[in-house]
């Protein structure tokens, strides 16, 4: 299963008819994760008791990746620079490239992951692979260098010590994605519902059990498909691993208090489109399983 999260379109290796009944396009292990999210996200808004649990704060720090900062678009700087303002209410802004992304986590993680984050064959991987690296070793905000801020409020997001998250829902039938105002009601749901966890923003204080997961099973996934060509994007790095890690560090007795569902992330900050990486390589839905190779023009 393929899902173009920020845009609601899809490949599906699923989804099919066959006399006359659909046929879940997950298995049943990713439709159990999928039913784990849902619960996750219709029990309710978050509540301080969390907050409690978890104390913070979380460092007012900002980090954002792209590959190569030499040949950055100028509309994806404009929806970076948006975050700028942030820096007048005392967060610290950073921006790490692939060189600065590798020297950071051989210095603070080791070869072992350092040679993990070389085997990620796209800008896209390479930049889930460093976000769970850094927060895990500094905490913070990681953002997408495609999201623009809109303005409101974040401070509280830093209070207390959850992992804070956005929520997704794909629906199989309409290939489309649930409005959040949606699919976060108590109860919402249909057969073809997909729910999952996001990849940005990922909010969270240093060493969170679930961003710790996240790291491992995207190193061991990186390790283990090396030999058998390149593996697939999101499952490898991106939303499937990150909410496979969250579904199992719950499973295993972490509280569910450990993280806080950004139900309504969409007012604070949303993806820009179009934008012009998106018509080529640079974007992973054109590279996924495939050899990325920067081209003269990426940097137009």
């Amino acid at each position: 299963m393929l899902i173009d999260a920020s845009k609601g379109k899809a490949q599906m290796n699923g989804g099919r008819v066959n006399g006359g009944a659909e046929i879940d396009p997950l298995q049943p292990e990713e439709r159990a994760r999928s039913n784990f999210v849902r619960e996750l996200v219709q029990r309710g808004r978050a509540s301080k008791s969390g907050s409690t649990v978890w104390p913070g704060p979380t460092p007012r720090r900002i980090v954002q990746f792209w590959d190569d900062l030499e040949r950055l678009p100028a509309d994806v700087e404009a929806c970076m620079n948006s975050w700028k303002k942030l820096e007048q209410d005392g967060f610290k802004l950073e921006v790490f490239d692939r060189a600065s992304a590798s020297k950071f986590i051989r210095e603070n993680l080791g070869s072992r992951h350092e040679q993990a984050f070389a085997r990620c064959y796209h800008p896209s991987m390479m930049s889930d692979f460093f976000r769970y690296s850094w927060v895990l070793v500094e905490g913070g905000f990681y953002i997408d260098a495609d999201d623009v801020y809109h303005g409101t409020p974040i401070d509280h997001l830093f209070d207390d010590g959850r992992l804070k998250l956005q929520p997704y829902c794909y629906d199989v039938a309409t290939s489309q994605m649930v409005a959040p105002s949606t699919f976060t009601e108590a109860g919402a749901n249909q057969p073809g519902w997909i729910f999952y966890f996001n990849t940005t923003p990922m909010i969270a204080p240093r060493n969170h059990p679930m961003i710790e997961r996240a790291l491992f099973n995207a190193t061991a996934s990186l390790e283990s498909d090396s030999v058998n060509g390149l593996p697939e994007v999101q499952a490898t790095t991106g939303p499937g691993n990150l909410t496979r890690s969250v579904f199992e560090i719950i499973s295993e007795g972490c509280l569910p208090e450990a993280l806080m569902v950004a139900h309504d992330w969409e007012l604070t900050s949303t993806s820009q489109w179009p934008l012009s990486y998106r018509d080529d390589a640079r974007n992973w839905r054109l590279s996924n399983q495939k050899r990325y190779n920067a081209s003269p023009s990426d940097g137009r």
